[in-house]
């Protein structure tokens, strides 16, 4: 089973291996608050950027570890990339950018990223 997920104009698209979480992080760190992300983890093998290579920017703020990908054209967050605790390297997946993700159904594990 795959999901499929994209920025808001369309021009940054992926899809992931697997179904889609029924859990999400939500974190409070200046960044994700400001975006409101819902966050899930999948590792990096199982995410693949179906177009919009051209269209991506990265952003990368605190320590650097991770880089926030964003479109371009409408400026939307999909996804960042960056290695887990584990060394193992990981996408972060804005389920907010999952058009089939029931973000009313997600059971949400609150991140005290503000403290790191």
């Amino acid at each position: 089973m795959t999901f499929e997920g994209s920025c808001h104009c369309g021009a940054v698209s992926y899809t992931v291996e697997g179904d889609i979480p029924d859990t999400a992080m939500s974190c409070n760190c200046s960044h994700c608050r400001r975006k409101g992300f819902l966050l899930a983890f999948v590792p990096l093998d199982q995410f693949r950027l179906t177009s919009g290579s051209d269209k991506l920017e990265s952003y990368q703020f605190n320590k650097h570890n991770i880089d926030h990908q964003f479109c371009t054209d409408c400026g939307c967050q999909g996804f960042s990339v960056g290695t887990g605790p584990s060394g193992e390297k990981m996408a972060a997946v804005n389920l907010r950018c999952v058009p089939d993700a029931d973000l009313d159904a997600l059971t949400i594990h609150k991140v005290d990223g503000a403290s790191f």
